[in-house]
């Protein structure tokens, strides 16, 4: 059975989720957000697996750097994206001074694909290409839970007018990805509290089912 543990981290409040396995031992990070102390903290003894990130938005990745170098573990980013980690034009960060100053770390070590199933944790993780938000974001499902990173919030969705967003394929990505999973389906979003599907195919204002 899954651990999984939530940190809202730096100033834009991002989720991010420590996923633990049976024993407590082995986990794996998805979206290490800006000023990560107490999740570094948190993973001190533990083995990190992985870090895997739903899309590569600054408040999203900025944690990536020290996490990667405490837990000496690889980075999973979707290949739409893959020199956004480098680039802070691109993963925003740049763009947002007011909030952070520019935001840099190394590529990522793997390739995230639609349909890939990442083995990891003793656990299965399926991976969906949601786009919509960015380019390159990614969904994972590992049995009834889902990290939706910022395609789908609770009665809200991620917004499109960013570069590389756009508003026909966020739509097409909860469509006919998202709200095809079963109902009982828990969502785990970038940002705000946690959700499932049947309550957002009957209340979401913005993608009804």
């Amino acid at each position: 059975m899954l651990k999984i543990e939530t940190f809202t981290l730096g100033p834009l409040q991002t989720n991010a989720y420590l996923i633990t396995e049976e024993t407590g031992e082995r986990g794996i990070v998805i979206d290490p957000g800006m000023n990560p102390q107490r999740l570094l903290t948190r993973i001190q003894g533990l083995t990190i697996e992985a870090i895997v990130l739903t899309h590569a938005h600054f408040d999203h990745m900025g944690g990536v750097d020290a996490v990667r170098k405490a837990a000496g573990c690889p980075v999973y980013l979707h290949d739409l994206e893959a020199d956004w980690l480098t680039d802070a034009r691109k993963n925003g960060s740049e763009r947002w001074s007011d909030v952070t100053e520019p935001l840099t770390t190394d590529p990522a070590e793997f390739a995230l694909a639609q349909g890939q199933k990442l083995e990891l944790i003793g656990h299965k993780f399926q991976v969906m290409h949601t786009p919509g938000h960015s380019p390159g974001s990614v969904s994972l499902l590992c049995g009834e839970h889902l990290f939706s990173g910022d395609v789908l919030f609770r009665k809200s969705v991620g917004r499109t007018d960013l570069p590389g967003g756009r508003e026909r394929d966020l739509y097409d990505s909860i469509r006919g990805k998202l709200y095809k999973l079963d109902s009982n389906v828990r969502v785990y979003p970038g940002h705000g509290p946690q959700t499932s599907i049947g309550y957002e195919m009957e209340n979401n204002p913005y993608v009804p089912a």
